[in-house]
């Protein structure tokens, strides 16, 4: 989670998830699954940045932009705080496209 936080920084957030997935997922069954999830819920608040950036055009992106930035802030650092606590977490409003 932290990763994507991280990642978000140089504008790809979904990086930092896809890579500890890729090279500790196969160590430990925790870090891969909170991996995954990173990675679906950046993969997914990327798809609604885009669609809020289409949107902007019809003055709707311009309330939505910030709004799905905010809930991705927010949403990261619940689940920083959780997997620091060693439970697992789910993000909402996910779209799970990586298993």
């Amino acid at each position: 989670h932290w990763s994507a936080l991280v990642g978000a920084f140089v504008a790809m957030a979904f990086m930092g998830p896809l890579v500890v997935m890729l090279t500790k997922g196969t160590e430990s069954a925790y870090v891969r699954r909170q991996a995954v999830e990173s990675l679906n819920f950046q993969l997914s608040f990327l798809i609604y940045g885009l669609v809020s950036f289409v949107l902007v055009f019809v003055l709707v992106g311009f309330l939505l932009l910030p709004i799905v930035g905010l809930l991705w802030l927010i949403f990261t650092i619940i689940a920083i705080v959780r997997s620091a606590d060693g439970q697992e977490y789910r993000y909402p409003l996910t779209i799970r496209m990586v298993s």
